[in-house]
């Protein structure tokens, strides 16, 4: 892996920033500040100290908070680059959230400017926080143990989904934390890290398109983050998954459950959407595989003009938000 040097990191932040902020959502109306629980239904923004610097997160509680139930909570992370509220724009999972009736976190990395052009420490990747070997497990069972003090959440219903260098992270929750989170959704993106022996088995649902322009697919070095020389060696989606399914004691062989194409004349014309299953888990895990064609470095459902010439294109063949909540409301965590 080759790494842009601290020096040319800083002389571009400036001009990343600019390239970034074109699509994505002003900081102008920030959510009100959570102080301390009962919360009502909406939108908080939330603070914490974390490694010795301040951090955040975009806390969204659906209308069911308001009932005394514990609820589910599904911890979203933004790609390289990004940033909480950039996900929560993208994305918007959360206004499923308010139909299902789960929580929606959004938090933000480090490394940035102003809460902008932020990492994760995956392990094998991205930017400062890597480098800085910052510790974003710890910072995420923070986060969890935060949104507690403010609203009634469900231990065995916590789940985990990202972008890209979000969804490494989310991989690295699952080896690192199988006790805290139920089950992964990684879209357009894979860590090759590797799940530990003898630990809890950890459903997984990995979304991807073969033809992701920038978290390759197949595997191998991908090209340079905007306006750096910084390149990321991705390891092969379909290797990671079936270390998955290995390591969660599924059949080696998926089976082909599902697929779909494009409608003649769609915007989704010529795409595709197969799912994998591998079936047989241990502890009644799963592990699936919803393999694209067509697509690029997006997340299905999202925004179809977000940064097109740099993540290529998006699509509506499958919506990510519906298919990891019809996945993850399968499972919750075994009690201790």
């Amino acid at each position: 892996m080759r790494r842009s040097s601290g020096r040319k990191w800083r002389r571009t932040r400036a001009l990343l920033l600019v390239l970034l902020s074109a699509g994505c959502a002003s900081r102008d109306a920030r959510p009100r500040q959570a102080t301390a629980g009962p919360l009502a239904a909406g939108d908080y923004d939330r603070t914490l100290f974390h490694g010795g610097i301040e951090r955040g997160y975009l806390l969204h509680l659906p209308p069911a908070v308001e009932r005394s139930t514990a609820l589910p909570l599904v911890l979203a992370f933004h790609g390289g680059g990004g940033h909480g509220e950039n996900q929560r724009e993208y994305s918007k999972l959360h206004l499923l959230g308010d139909r299902e009736g789960f929580v929606t976190v959004y938090p933000d990395g480090t490394g940035g400017v102003a809460r902008r052009l932020l990492t994760w420490n995956a392990g094998s990747c991205c930017g400062p926080a890597q480098r800085k070997n910052v510790d974003d497990v710890d910072f995420v069972r923070k986060v969890v143990d935060d949104v507690a003090k403010l609203v009634s959440i469900d231990r065995r219903r916590i789940y985990a989904t990202g972008l890209s260098n979000g969804a490494m992270l989310s991989y690295r929750l699952a080896i690192e934390a199988p006790d805290l989170v139920a089950a992964i959704a990684p879209v357009a993106g894979a860590n090759a890290m590797e799940p530990k022996p003898g630990t809890p088995a950890v459903p997984v649902l990995h979304i991807h398109s073969v033809d992701d322009p920038r978290a390759l697919y197949a595997g191998g070095l991908g090209p340079p983050f905007p306006l750096t020389d910084h390149r990321v060696l991705h390891p092969s989606v379909e290797t990671v998954v079936r270390r998955w399914a290995a390591h969660d004691g599924c059949a080696p062989e998926p089976v082909t459950a599902e697929t779909r194409a494009g409608a003649a004349g769609s915007k989704d014309e010529g795409q595709t959407a197969t799912r994998w299953v591998f079936g047989g888990c241990r502890d009644e895990s799963a592990v699936e595989l919803l393999r694209l064609t067509g697509a690029g470095h997006v997340w299905p459902g999202g925004d179809r003009n977000y940064l097109v010439r740099l993540l290529g294109r998006g699509t509506s063949l499958i919506d990510a938000n519906q298919e990891l909540w019809a996945f993850f409301r399968r499972f919750r965590r075994p009690l201790p």
